[in-house]
Formats: C-alpha cells, structure tokens, sequence
C-alpha cells in the first residue's frame, strides 16, 4: 500500500481515538454532576453531518470535518456561541449554575484524559515491546563530532558514556539531552583508550538551535543506501537502495557524516557523486536542496539492543518515558517564538508525517502517545476557546470571587477563536508550501 495511504489511515485513526477520549474526559464529569450535555461529536459538523442520533437527551454524531470534535455543554460559553441561550435565566442542569469547583473539573477533564491516557500508552509498549537502545559497546566506531563541538574537546570516534555523571543507556538520546535537559557534562571515551569528562555551556541548546547544529553527534556509519525518499534529488539522479557511495566531487568517502559536509557546501549546486552498485561503478550527476540534502537514509552498521521489562517495571519505565517526553515537548516549545521556529510549525500533514511508512503498531501507538501528551499541554495554554482558557477565567473566579460577565466572555471566546484559526491555517499553509517547494 501507498506510504502516503497508510499514514492517512494512521492519522486518521489515532486522531479519532484521541478526539473521541478527550471528548469523554469533558462528558463523564458533566453527566456526573448533573449538566445538560446537548451534543458530542467527533469532527465538526459544519452545516451537516455525516451520522447523528440523538440518546437521551444528547445527540451524538460524526462530522466531516476532522478538525478536531466537541462536546456541547448546556449554559456554556463555547465555540457554538449560542447567544440565545445565555440571554435566558440559568437553568439547574446548565454548567454555569454548577460550582466553580465542578465547572473546573468538567473543563480539565479533556486535558486530563490525554495526559493519562499518553503514559498509559507508553506503559503498555514497554510491557509489550519494550525499549530499543543503542549502547556504547553496540557503536565501537563511535560518532563523528560536529566542528563547532570540537572546541570542547570533543574527537571523531569518541564514544558517550555518561551524562552529568550518569550512565547514558542509549548513545543515540544524546543530541536531544542537550537540545532539551541541563546537561552540563558529558563523559566520553576517546578512541586511544582514554576516558574524558567534558564540561558544556549551560546554554548549549540554544547555542545549537542558533548555529543548527541539532545532530553535533552522528553515529559514524558506512555509506551504504538503506531508503531513497520520493521525489528527492537522489531518486531523481536514480541512486537506489544498496548503492555504496565512493566519492563525492572527487572527494573520496569513507563513512556516512562525510557526505554532509561536502552537500552543505554545495547548496543548490551539481555535484559528482561516484557509488558502487553490485560490481560495478557508476558516476552521476546530483543537486543537494537548499538544507544541503539529497534525499537518503543509510543503512545503520551498529547493533540495536532490547530492553525488555517486566508488569511492574514497565509501570515505571512508561511514567518515566511520559514524564521526559512532556518535559522535553515543554522545553523545546519556547522555540516556536523564534522566527526559525515559526517557520518549522506543522499542521496535519506533518503530524501525519510522524507516523510509519508501513504499519507498525508499536510505531503507531508510540506516536499517538506523543500526539496525546502534545493535546494536553497545548489545550491547557491560557487562550481563550481552549480548554485552559476557560481554566485561566475559572481559577480567576475562584480567587477573585468575581465571574467575568457573559459579554467579556464572548468577546474573549471569539478572538481566541479566530487566533486557533490563524494558527492552524498557518501551521497547515506551512505543510503546504514544503510539500510544493521543499
């Protein structure tokens, strides 16, 4: 089946579980405390829908446009703006006649869900699956170092074993500990035997956003093609899975990172690429894109190790693995303010993108737990139409004793609403333009 299918249907998938269960999180507590709950659906039901039925008094249904879902809750100032209802007396059944206590707990309800609901996932993959590491006895070539990390100390071949004095289990994690997580040492073992321990700037991370410089250490791997990507400059020249690079603008190549260097510097240009493919040699002719890239993966040449766990530890383990994913979202995402960062903001097709090629259901359900923790930080931001806007006005009252009167409350529903709009056309207009011109 196509890639792009199977993504879809991915996508299509994880976005409906999480959608419906978020729902449930703002539905069950509702129903518990006695509120009028009028609809719940999942997708968007602008205009029509594709199925609806109403049971007991809620009418339930899918929309066609997947955009996310809703559950409409009675005395409730919300994305439906239904003004009329307001403008009657509250009611018993409605949700501003309930206690600010259990107005709030209906409103994190959602949020609550899908952070629960991603660490329950990555419990189950470690029960299941469990973890894949890539230690320093598994890499014996080390990994070659990005010149602007040379001024450390830091060699070609070096080996990682510790971080911040502790063992680091698998060597791959760290480029994104230092994009990510305070690490201010990192212990290494150079190729001549020798072990060093070398000290980093605190601000290491943004010193790596800034120069990008997000992968200093890159596993030192042969040359080999393991994957061609589509419509890329290596499909177009025709290299092919198996083909072993040998030179590149007569410079003679030795392992993977080699590549990256001479490509950055010749941006946008034709190069000369030399590569064996069963016994014979062949020379092409290649553009690297603007980035310097050519459009291939290679194949790994280190040993992956499994770690597998047990019912209990696996309870752990998963905490621990929700845990660092949420901290690791939460600090990356000051970024996204920097103009770089705007520009690399994605809609649908780059969440789609996270997913496999082929399906995989431990890839699947690795990213909907990520997709799930990502829901729960972003809909509890302080902007009004999300849930943690109406969090932000609540805590206000509770404090205050003071409730924001209905207009202020439509008119901050309103901008809220057209600023999640701004954004996700933005986000998905990104998608758009990499997919045309990228």
């Amino acid at each position: 089946m196509d890639p792009f299918i199977v993504k879809a249907i991915q996508l299509l998938l994880s976005l409906s579980l999480l959608i419906v269960l978020h729902e449930l999180g703002h539905f069950i507590p509702a129903k518990l405390f006695k509120t009028r709950v009028e609809k719940f659906f999942l997708f968007f039901d602008v205009k029509f829908a594709l199925f609806k039925k109403k049971i007991g008094g809620t009418e339930y249904g899918i929309g066609w446009l997947p955009l996310g879902g809703y559950v409409k809750i009675s005395g409730m100032i919300d994305e439906s703006m239904d003004k009329e209802q307001m403008a009657k007396p509250p009611e018993p059944w409605e949700f501003r006649s309930k206690p600010a206590w259990q107005r709030l707990i209906i409103m994190l309800g959602g949020v609550t869900v899908n952070l629960v609901l991603g660490f329950l996932i990555y419990m189950m993959i470690m029960f299941v699956w469990g973890k894949n590491y890539v230690g320093p006895d598994e890499m014996p070539k080390g990994f070659a170092i990005a010149e602007e990390f040379k001024q450390y100390g830091f060699e070609d071949g070096d080996r990682v074993l510790q971080l911040n004095g502790e063992d680091l289990q698998n060597s791959t994690d760290v480029n994104r500990y230092l994009f990510m997580r305070d690490v201010n040492s990192i212990t290494v073992l150079h190729q001549n035997g020798e072990e060093e321990t070398i000290e980093v700037p605190e601000n290491i991370g943004e010193q790596m956003w800034e120069k990008g410089v997000m992968l200093p250490f890159i596993p030192i791997q042969n040359p080999v093609i393991e994957e061609v990507t589509a419509d890329k400059a290596a499909e177009i020249a025709g290299l092919q899975k198996g083909d072993s690079i040998i030179s590149v603008n007569e410079q003679e190549i030795g392992y993977w990172h080699e590549i990256g260097k001479i490509t950055k510097e010749n941006k946008e240009k034709e190069i000369e690429l030399v590569f064996k493919r069963d016994n014979d040699i062949k020379s092409i002719m290649i553009t690297p894109d603007e980035e310097g890239m050519l459009g291939f993966s290679i194949k790994s040449n280190y040993e992956i190790k499994q770690q597998k766990y047990g019912f209990v530890e696996s309870i752990k383990q998963g905490f621990d693995y929700g845990y660092w994913t949420l901290h690791d979202y939460v600090a990356q995402f000051k970024y996204v303010f920097t103009q770089k960062g705007a520009t690399q903001l994605g809609g649908f097709g780059a969440i789609g993108g996270m997913f496999p090629d082929t399906w995989d259901w431990k890839g699947f359900w690795h990213t909907t737990a990520l997709i799930s923790i990502i829901l729960a930080f972003m809909n509890i931001l302080p902007i009004p139409a999300l849930d943690g806007g109406h969090v932000m006005f609540l805590l206000y009252e509770m404090v205050t004793g003071r409730k924001p009167n209905d207009k202020f409350m439509e008119i901050a529903q309103m901008v809220g609403f057209f600023i999640l709009i701004a954004l996700v056309l933005y986000a998905n207009g990104n998608d758009v333009y990499r997919w045309l011109f990228e």
